[in-house]
């Protein structure tokens, strides 16, 4: 669906939310490649243990919540590199919500990180993709996007709109030379996960999603979905009535 990339000596990848986790393992594996990279997020000090010995790497720090912050980050990595071939947003944020402790400011701030974030990067990103007719954007949703479920009312309708957003990306943007693509991994071992109190089915480390991620770029899948024995499962249960949905989920989780 997307073009296939055959080799990564080169290519100018820019990576948000490179800090830590999948954004920190892909960076990690595309510099081995040959990338040139460039690696964003807030924390610097993480940035740099990231870019260590790599002479390909950039260090371009932003919070994904300052348009201002993005755009500086964006400038420096043009003056470096002229244009970027692949832009990866992989920064996201996670809070445990249930009804019964909903909390509207936390959850308006996980969505501006979340969603919000990511549009803000793609104000940044999309001229000067445009303009080429080449390129991609690669967006981390999760498989909490495809149905709602328990712990996840804040977080779960973000990752929805993710993927939603990406179909319409597609729609527009693949027909103009310029690859999309949908990465919606499952249970990862991620600072955000570090915290989770029940059973992480099928659940995988960073270097192993990683490994997934790029898998799937240079095969140019436009969903990218690991490990899929699991995510595969969760996309078949976006089929099911309600009813049957409800009842299985509630029997999973005893929640």
């Amino acid at each position: 669906m997307n073009l296939p990339i055959r080799d990564w000596q080169g290519k100018r990848v820019w990576i948000i939310g490179a800090s830590s986790g999948i954004g920190a393992a892909t960076a990690r594996l595309l510099l081995s490649r040959g990338a040139l990279v460039g690696l964003s997020a807030r924390n610097v000090d993480k940035l740099q243990e990231v870019s260590a010995a790599h002479a390909n790497a950039s260090i371009a720090p932003l919070d994904v919540t300052d348009i201002d912050s993005i755009r500086s980050a964006h400038a420096g990595l043009l003056t470096q590199w002229q244009a970027i071939d692949l832009v990866l947003i992989v920064a996201g944020s996670y809070v445990e919500m249930r009804a019964d402790s909903f909390d509207l400011a936390a959850a308006q701030k996980l969505v501006d990180t979340n969603f919000n974030g990511v549009l803000r990067c793609l104000d940044v990103a999309l001229p000067g993709l445009l303009q080429r007719g080449a390129g991609g954007i690669g967006i981390v949703s999760s498989v909490a996007g495809y149905r709602g479920l328990p712990k996840a009312l804040a977080y779960g309708p973000g990752k929805a709109a993710l993927i939603n957003l990406c179909e319409s990306l597609f729609l527009d943007l693949r027909p103009r030379g310029i690859s999309v693509y949908l990465i919606t991994p499952g249970f990862v071992e991620t600072p955000l996960t570090a915290g989770n109190d029940f059973p992480m089915p099928a659940l995988m480390s960073p270097e192993q999603a990683a490994q997934e991620l790029v898998a799937g770029v240079q095969r140019g899948d436009f969903l990218i979905h690991f490990p899929r024995r699991f995510t595969n499962v969760v996309r078949l249960m976006r089929l099911l009535p309600y009813r049957l949905y409800f009842a299985l989920t509630h029997k999973a989780t005893g929640l």
